[in-house]
């Protein structure tokens, strides 16, 4: 299987550069795996599909104001992404200017409120960077914009981002600092539909994975199992893993919402760990320990994303929906 097989025409009208007027009146496109059948429905439709037993996982993670301007301290325009905090005050990054930043170079942002100094260069094109004055987090605070992804403000024309990303490019479960991107299947819940879904019978319970590099990093490569996943750092309370695991024991689902929910419940399951970095690269053929139910929403062609759905889904059924999804005007990616 080839990197190509996950590929399907998208016209660029269909992506979505704002959140719909509501979170849960997105539209919802419901494929049922065992038969290939298509509903269409609305978001907030979901709780149809939910029955009493079923566990609802979210990934609680919060978007950091990770994208700094700035420049080079010799001049020339200059970009930060934030990605995690290392050791010894370090931390992982990615920078973009003209031309490459080099081993030892200083970069100025946030009006000179932080510098920071470029150690390396790591296999997956991140920076490892320290401060040489400022805050990081401070000047993220103070000075730093959603971290939209670059489809979104390309089709906008700009950079610049608005109090309603600041609101909507968020969850309303956030709690852990730590993401350099959204966990997108999760924007389309709203308070009042959490708590439908508790009053149903139905568990709602939150996991952590803050998200960096490796779910949004492009697959260049030809065949999938060429393609390394950088790791990301996650976290499973022990009393949240034990109301999985009893929720399936005793005929409950357990409904994933988002990739990075799958990831991180795939990774405890195979490795015992609740918490620590996870590497896992979902491709078919997979064989999935813990999901049983997966929101998502619809993602790039020939990403590492589209092919965790097409593992849980199957290849062809997954990209007939999408084909579909394209032919009812479905809006796409982050925002869709």
């Amino acid at each position: 299987m080839r990197v190509s097989d996950f590929d399907y025409p998208l016209p660029e009208e269909l992506i979505a550069t704002h959140p719909s007027q509501r979170r849960d009146e997105s539209r919802l496109l419901v494929l049922h795996k065992k038969t290939g059948r298509i509903e269409h429905r609305l978001f907030r439709d979901i709780t149809n599909y939910l029955r009493e037993g079923d566990v609802v996982v979210l990934n609680n993670t919060r978007v950091l104001r990770a994208r700094l301007l700035g420049h080079r301290q010799t001049g020339g325009k200059a970009e930060l992404l934030f990605l995690r905090s290392l050791d010894e005050g370090r931390f992982l990054c990615l920078i973009g200017t003209r031309g490459h930043a080099k081993r030892g170079e200083v970069f100025v942002f946030g009006d000179g409120a932080l510098k920071v100094r470029v150690l390396q260069k790591d296999e997956f094109g991140q920076f490892v960077a320290d401060v040489v004055e400022g805050d990081v987090y401070e000047t993220m605070r103070r000075f730093g914009l959603v971290p939209l992804p670059p489809y979104i403000t390309k089709k906008r024309g700009t950079k610049q981002t608005t109090s309603v990303d600041e609101q909507r490019y968020q969850t309303v479960y956030a709690a852990e600092n730590g993401s350099a991107a959204a966990p997108t299947a999760g924007l389309h819940f709203t308070h009042s539909l959490l708590e439908e879904i508790r009053k149903s019978g139905v568990g709602v319970v939150f996991v952590t994975l803050h998200i960096g590099y490796a779910t949004f990093r492009p697959v260049k490569c030809e065949y999938p199992g060429e393609h390394k996943m950088h790791e990301e750092v996650y976290r499973v309370e022990e009393d949240v893993w034990r109301r999985i695991v009893d929720a399936r024991r005793t005929g409950g689902r357990i409904f994933c919402v988002g990739t990075t929910t799958v990831r991180t419940l795939e990774t405890v399951a195979r490795t015992g760990k609740l918490a620590g970095v996870t590497d896992l690269f979902i491709y078919p053929p997979f064989e999935f320990c813990i999901t049983d139910c997966f929101v998502t929403n619809f993602h790039l062609p020939r990403s590492t994303l589209l092919m965790l759905v097409c593992a849980f889904g199957g290849r062809e059924q997954v990209l007939q929906a999408y084909r579909e999804a394209v032919a009812r005007r479905y809006r796409f990616y982050s925002y869709g």
